[in-house]
């Protein structure tokens, strides 16, 4: 937030009252025009602010879950506060029965500083509001006693089914309804990467969601 300083001068022109003559001061023109600097930065902060606000964020539209199922591999991670899974990640879709997407996962974590395994973990997804596919809530548990449990948003923001997909989801927000604690994982189809189309539109999408410069690149070797 900028804020006008305290103490800031008001000057005129005055005549130096030993000599009669004008001495030269910072005219009311200048003032105003520092004014103006003050709120133009001011707006444009407040259209950043209200830019970066979660749910001023698009999800993609008419979300296929049936075509969304399958095998996808992160290529890329933003990571949110915590433990979280660090290399090696992938995620098997699945449509179950009664229209519910489910999803087992795998991915190396460091637990204690030291000691770096392969973790599964399994989700089920709910979808809050019918009209909005896209936006799901995530229930998820570690298949083993020493991983979390727990449960996130899970919006995919964009994804064309076949090559990319691209996820995000909120834990805490802040006043002005941008994210406090949030993380975004991007996903292929294919663990080697992206063709350069590709990786403009991941590129675009990570601008729409603030988090352009905060990804980490995500090791595929095999290891889990």
């Amino acid at each position: 937030m900028f804020h006008v300083p305290l103490g800031f001068p008001v000057l005129e022109n005055k005549p130096n009252q030993g000599t009669g003559k004008r001495l030269y001061y910072p005219s009311r023109m200048k003032k105003k025009q520092y004014i103006f600097l003050l709120m133009l930065l001011y707006a444009v902060e407040y259209c950043l602010a209200h830019s970066c606000a979660v749910d001023s964020f698009s999800v993609k539209e008419n979300f296929d879950r049936k075509r969304y199922a399958g095998r996808w591999y992160a290529l890329a991670k933003k990571d949110p506060e915590g433990l979280f899974l660090q290399d090696n990640i992938s995620a098997e879709y699945t449509i179950e029965e009664d229209g519910t997407m489910t999803a087992a996962s795998k991915g190396r974590v460091k637990l204690f500083g030291f000691w770096v395994i392969c973790a599964d973990m399994a989700a089920q997804y709910t979808v809050p509001d019918p009209a909005i596919p896209g936006k799901m809530y995530m229930t998820y548990q570690g298949l083993a006693s020493y991983l979390s449990s727990g449960g996130d948003d899970y919006w995919v923001i964009d994804t064309d089914y076949v090559n990319y997909a691209v996820t995000y989801a909120c834990r805490t927000r802040k006043e002005d309804g941008t994210c406090d604690d949030g993380y975004s994982i991007i996903f292929s189809r294919n663990p080697r990467g992206f063709s350069p189309a590709i990786q403009r539109i991941v590129r675009q999408k990570q601008e729409e969601i603030c988090m352009s410069g905060q990804f980490k690149p995500v090791l595929q070797s095999g290891a889990c």
